[in-house]
């Protein structure tokens, strides 16, 4: 019903507008322009409304005069012409029409109708922000803010986007947020982020939900994070389209959805987001809502790269590494590995350390030093691998000139948070008293802590700990079940204690096929180590460390004929073994 009644009432002033307007008075004549080109209670007919802002500008009516030159400047029912727009912006503000102010600013800012001229374009910004105009207002903050025809002013410049801002302005609500954000206020800030954003401004929409995700200035939201990520994508925004993709990939604030998450991250890589074009290159690569295709996943990789995303240059260099979705390129592979190392890349400086101490390609020459400095890099920038890798090269004394057990059980320390290997490590350390006091228990904790996450070799050690009471009370059973877990996983030392508890009834019953079976596997097990002979020197250096362990070890090489048959020495090592304590010796 209301909606009929102002129906009827723009109908019914239309008409007197018509009469009125015929009769030559001006204001009549712009209120008809206003509705010819709205379309209001009439059919919107441009030309007319040209036709009617030129008669009430030639009747001397200022406003229309504003519009008049809105209609030159953007084509409204005549042909473009920015002098005639300017001309009338110029008329309209000296009679002191505020819009046609700052739009003059506009044309003096940005050479529209007249030459550049930026003191002009200030001086009519301000013309315009004193006569209340927000937009100009806004504009005056960023004339302040950057020095422009004017010198700095950060405190002009937070007081005109506050003024902008109290004014509805949502660009300067933003900036005003922005501000706020880099004076450590953080609810102020949110507040004109939400300010901004309902009025429709993408930076802030993002920002918001920035704000929701991350509890700043407000608790903590997933579901309004998502909502306003959702609202500046839809407005283009495209960091806010990668972090929709991230919601939709993880689960924040919605359903997970690997399809839509795809999607995201097509339109935010499309409109140049080097985030989503590293993500979309790993949807392509592990097939992430979307068939994998390497050839694609390699595209986006290198249009990250190009926009400077680091880890972008990682995976691009694994690509040419491997041949993945292009020809294989040790040459490329280096350079990309470096360019992301140098930029902090840790899975970078990784592969670069590996690259150097292992010397596998015709373009890099071998250089511990190198390696151990990469590793270094890649270990202080959080990669656990790299932290397990930099305590076996300080316990080794790879690329130092001097071994160091102590910084070697130190990275151990760092790394076993989730490092299996660097547990397995540690277990050995204070089994051992390498680079810290000997501590049973909390060697055998250390086994536990690997074995349980299936590191074999920890399984075989936690074995041999309750075989023999390193740490814990002696239980054949579980002697037997973590031999057992470590033969499965190919342990080869393991493999011949399984024979031998299958042989003797240790832990289990006697079985002759199984233990039969289990030596079997053991001496042709060539799997666990593949370079035999270095397992067997490493063993001998050890042994010679009175390591009962170790020794223990190298007499099953002799004596089983592992890595060279001799029986002789195979005693020896049993003797030593055994008067180092060791009772399976």
């Amino acid at each position: 019903i209301l909606e009929m009644i102002k129906t009827f009432q723009s109908k019914l002033s239309i008409k007197w507008y018509q009469k009125a307007a015929k009769n030559g008075n001006n204001n009549a004549q712009y209120n008809l322009g206003q509705y010819y080109e709205n379309g209001i209670g009439i059919e919107k007919d441009e030309v007319k409304a040209f036709y009617w802002y030129q008669k009430a500008v030639e009747n001397g009516n200022n406003d229309a005069q504003y519009n008049l030159g809105l209609c030159y400047e953007y084509g409204i029912g005549i042909e473009i012409d920015e002098v005639k727009a300017f001309y009338l912006y110029e008329k309209a503000a000296e009679n002191g029409n505020n819009d046609a102010q700052y739009n003059l600013g506009l044309c003096h800012e940005n050479g529209i109708g007249i030459e550049r001229n930026e003191n002009k374009a200030f001086y009519w910004y301000q013309k315009a922000a004193e006569n209340g105009n927000n937009n100009a207002q806004y504009n005056l903050g960023l004339f302040y803010k950057n020095g422009i025809s004017i010198e700095k002013d950060e405190i002009k410049a937070f007081y005109w986007y506050q003024k902008a801002a109290e004014n509805g302005n949502n660009n300067a609500q933003y900036s005003l947020s922005l501000c706020y954000k880099n004076e450590k206020d953080p609810r102020k800030a949110f507040y004109w982020y939400e300010k901004a954003a309902e009025n429709g401004n993408e930076n802030a929409q993002y920002n918001l939900g920035l704000c929701y995700k991350n509890e700043i200035g407000i608790n903590m939201d997933k579901f309004k994070a998502f909502h306003w990520f959702q609202k500046a994508a839809e407005n283009r925004n495209n960091d806010a389209q990668y972090n929709l993709g991230l919601c939709y990939e993880n689960g924040i604030g919605i359903k997970i959805d690997k399809v839509k998450a795809f999607y995201w991250y097509e339109k935010a890589a499309k409109n140049g987001n080097d985030d989503a074009q590293y993500n979309l290159g790993l949807c392509y690569e592990k097939g992430v809502g979307i068939e994998k295709d390497e050839i694609k996943a390699f595209y986006w990789y290198k249009k990250a790269v190009e926009n400077g995303n680091n880890n972008a240059q990682y995976n691009l260099g694994l690509f040419y590494e491997n041949g993945i979705g292009i020809k294989k390129d040790e040459i490329k592979a280096f350079y990309w590995y470096q360019k992301a190392a140098v930029n902090g890349n840790n899975n970078a400086q990784y592969s670069l350390s590996f690259l150097y101490y292992e010397s596998g390609t015709d373009h890099i020459k071998k250089d511990n030093t190198k390696a151990f400095y990469w590793l270094q890099k890649a270990a202080e920038n959080g990669s656990t691998n790299a932290q397990y890798s930099l305590g076996l090269y300080y316990e080794n004394g790879i690329g130092i000139t001097k071994k160091n057990t102590t910084e070697a059980f130190s990275w151990y320390q760092r790394a076993a948070i989730t490092n299996s290997n660097a547990q397995y490590r540690l277990g050995l350390c204070y089994e051992n008293g390498i680079g810290t006091l000997l501590d049973y228990s909390k060697a055998f904790y250390f086994y536990q802590k690997a074995a349980e996450n299936e590191n074999k070799d920890a399984q075989y050690k936690l074995g041999l700990c309750y075989k023999n009471g390193i740490g814990t009370e002696k239980d054949e059973s579980q002697a037997f079940y973590w031999y057992q877990q470590a033969a499965e996983n190919e342990n080869k030392d393991a493999q011949y204690k399984l024979g031998m508890c299958y042989k003797n009834g240790i832990g289990t019953e006697k079985n002759k096929e199984k233990a039969s079976y289990w030596y079997q596997k053991a001496k042709n097990n060539t799997g666990i180590n593949k370079n035999k002979n270095k397992v067997f020197y490493c063993h001998q250096n050890v042994a010679k460390n009175k390591n009962q362990s170790i020794q223990y070890n190298l007499s099953l090489y002799y004596s089983n004929g592992f890595n060279i048959n001799d029986k002789v020495k195979a005693f020896n090592w049993y003797q030593a073994a055994a008067t180092n304590g060791n009772q399976d010796a």
